[in-house]
């Protein structure tokens, strides 16, 4: 797979209807104004049920150092989100995706940190992997295998920091929603 470097990514930008309205360079895009754009978060599993969360690596422009869920990232133009995963997964942690499916089709987040903002329409799915995570690490620092329940005690018991927004507010809904995945 080719690597797309993040001054070659184009981000899908938004309007608040969600219709889209043009792309911007990635490096363009976070900032303390960030326009509304196209994202993703998945949230995958092994075969035993276990999340495999991920540490941001500390050199990312957004939320760097944060514990989160599994591969979070942007489609490109013309991309459809099931593409978008498995493209991240493979090039974030060396992982194919399985069984992807929507949770949360219609999720919408604006969270800021460190003065950078993330303002995303962000459709979080549920899925599998398949092989051994291998880390870039400019973009992931650490991972684990945790089960939804030390998951949670984990986001509720850490401090506001240790995690994304996002993910906190996804685990949430997640369960609210009666989607908790077991074994």
């Amino acid at each position: 797979m080719d690597r797309v470097t993040a001054s070659e990514e184009l981000i899908v930008l938004l309007d608040d209807d969600g219709t889209v309205i043009g792309t911007m360079p990635k490096p363009l895009v976070h900032h303390g104004e960030t326009p509304l754009h196209r994202a993703f978060s998945a949230y995958l599993f092994d075969d035993a049920g276990r999340l495999l969360v991920t540490r941001r690596a500390e050199g990312k422009q957004t939320f760097p150092g944060m514990w989160t869920n599994t591969v979070c990232g942007h489609p490109g133009p013309g991309e459809d989100d099931a593409t978008a995963i498995a493209r991240r997964a493979a090039f974030e942690l060396g992982l194919r995706v399985d069984q992807l499916r929507p949770a949360l089709p219609g999720y919408r987040y604006r969270a800021e940190f460190r003065g950078v903002v993330e303002n995303e329409v962000c459709p979080v799915y549920l899925g599998r992997f398949a092989g051994t995570p291998t880390p870039d690490p400019d973009e992931v620092g650490e991972w684990e295998l945790l089960d939804w329940a030390t998951f949670r005690e984990r986001q509720e018991s850490e401090n506001g920091e240790a995690w994304s927004p996002w993910c906190r507010e996804q685990a949430r809904l997640i369960e609210e929603a009666g989607l908790v995945p077991i074994g």
